[in-house]
């Protein structure tokens, strides 16, 4: 196997037909620099060098390795430009997971925000069922999931971005709507056009209905949120959604919604990383920005009163 430091020696004795010129860019002596190339020519059994009134030329054999050489180094330069690249930040990949809610209607936003700071880094954002996107940590597929935090793992280091509050849905014209507040046994008698298995809201609305010793008559389930309002605002059913996934419909009237009796539901959305595995400067970077996104007062309300804080903060 060949030495790559006699190889450094040689090259740069090459490069400049000079073996003191070689010492001083080595930082090591020129008798280290002669006996670095001699154990390669040696090695190789090749004379790479010859002699003449005083001046150094290479052999033929010389100048096949030194070519060869010279694309070595020129890629060692290569790798060294690319490192300091990736440790600013100037280049690098931050693969992100994210429930399909949060991307559709969250993701644009933090997105954009990541992106003023880092602009050169490409991000390879996934989607789906926040117990999938946990799954794809495990995978190694994805550095980071922001998603609705189910419950502790021993693996998976949570930290919490929002509490976003879910709400019940309904079409303007429903005969709950007019209503103060429901209680879960009225709504155990209405159909419901549920979120997907996997999902937080999913989990959120089971456990609703289980604690109070009831079960949800779900007419379908979809992890589309769009499809889910246009549902619900033709009659076909109730829901349960984060409230800023809907926000545009209440205010336009083209849905209502109405308070559960005692009751309030929080998705706790959460960045998820694995604990055991070191992330990717992209990805801590991300982190970084969401973790410092806002002071905890937004936070805790929910990524809506965020949104309207925002612009004056940039401003």
């Amino acid at each position: 196997m060949i030495n790559l430091n006699q190889l450094r020696s040689f090259y740069q004795a090459a490069k400049h037909m000079n073996f003191s010129t070689a010492a001083k860019r080595l930082f090591i002596t020129q008798p280290a620099v002669t006996a670095q190339v001699k154990h390669f020519e040696d090695y190789l059994e090749l004379k790479l060098f010859k002699k003449r009134g005083g001046k150094l030329y290479l052999t033929d054999e010389g100048k096949t390795i030194y070519e060869y050489a010279q694309q070595i180094f020129e890629c060692e330069k290569e790798i060294e430009n690319a490192v300091e690249e990736i440790k600013k930040l100037s280049r690098g990949t931050l693969r992100l997971g994210t429930a399909r809610t949060y991307a559709r209607y969250f993701m644009p936003f933090l997105i954009y925000h990541f992106r003023e700071y880092y602009p050169h880094i490409t991000i390879r954002l996934d989607e789906g069922s926040s117990e999938d996107m946990i799954q794809s940590l495990f995978d190694l597929k994805n550095e980071l999931a922001i998603v609705s935090k189910a419950k502790e793992s021993k693996d998976i280091r949570f930290v919490s971005f929002s509490h976003e509050p879910l709400i019940l849905i309904l079409a303007p014209d429903h005969h709950l709507a007019r209503k103060k507040a429901v209680s879960v046994q009225e709504l155990s008698n209405e159909t419901i056009i549920m979120k997907e298995t996997g999902s937080g809201t999913r989990r959120l609305v089971n456990g609703l209905f289980a604690t109070n010793g009831y079960s949800p008559k779900v007419l379908m389930e979809m992890s589309d949120a769009e499809m889910i309002k246009l549902l619900v605002q033709h009659g076909e059913g109730i829901s349960f959604l984060v409230r800023e996934v809907v926000a545009r419909e209440l205010k336009e009237r083209k849905l209502v919604s109405v308070p559960l009796k005692g009751k309030k539901m929080f998705l706790d959305v959460s960045i998820g990383y694995l604990k055991n595995q070191p992330l990717s400067p992209p990805a801590q970077a991300f982190l970084d920005n969401l973790e410092n996104l806002g002071t905890e007062k937004m936070r805790f309300q929910g990524i809506g009163h965020l949104l309207e804080k925002m612009p004056a903060k940039r401003g």
